[in-house]
């Protein structure tokens, strides 16, 4: 069996394929092609979340949490809550709910800015910092075992049409965010 229809085999497994089915006998005419990629990558994005990430559940974290401790572990700094919003791709109502529940366990502090008391600055505590640097190898181990099944070449290929596809909505839809 030659590549491409291995390939074509494996498209026309999965669940997407038969939902894409299921319109063109509805819809014969209709160009389904957008859903074929939009729509494994939201089911694809769906099973991750529903994998909730065996480490982070561990150490008592959900992914948006780990997310804004890594923010902050990563840029090696104080951020302003707008900041850790951007940089997780939050609403800011969000990260304050998270920025509570973190500091109640004590894993960031909360400080006025010295310059406009109005701006809070979060950073990382001592344990926080611990807590990041200590499931993060953990994490990427998971994460590569979720992705086990893509040989380099795939893995190589995915990455590459995954940024082009990241950066074209950021380019296109990035200014649509208010």
């Amino acid at each position: 069996m030659n590549t491409g229809t291995a390939e074509q085999g494996r498209r026309d497994g999965d669940t997407v394929a038969g939902v894409i089915r299921q319109w063109r006998s509805v819809h014969p005419g209709l160009d389904t092609g957008p859903m074929e990629i939009i729509g494994r990558v939201n089911r694809c994005a769906a099973l991750l979340q529903q994998a909730e990430d065996a480490p982070l559940r561990r150490a008592g974290l959900t992914r948006a949490e780990f997310d804004l401790l890594g923010a902050l572990r990563r840029t090696g700094g104080e951020l302003t809550p707008g900041e850790l919003a951007r940089e997780t791709f939050s609403s800011g109502a969000a990260v304050t709910k998270r920025i509570k529940q973190l500091q109640e366990r004590r894993l960031v502090e909360r400080r006025a800015d010295t310059r406009d008391r109005r701006v809070a600055r979060v950073r990382l505590t001592d344990a926080g910092q611990d807590l990041v640097d200590g499931v993060l190898p953990e994490q990427l181990a998971y994460e590569k075992a979720v992705l086990a099944g893509l040989d380099e070449d795939g893995h190589e290929e995915l990455t590459v049409l995954l940024s082009g596809l990241l950066l074209q909505l950021e380019g296109r839809l990035g200014g649509l965010k208010g």
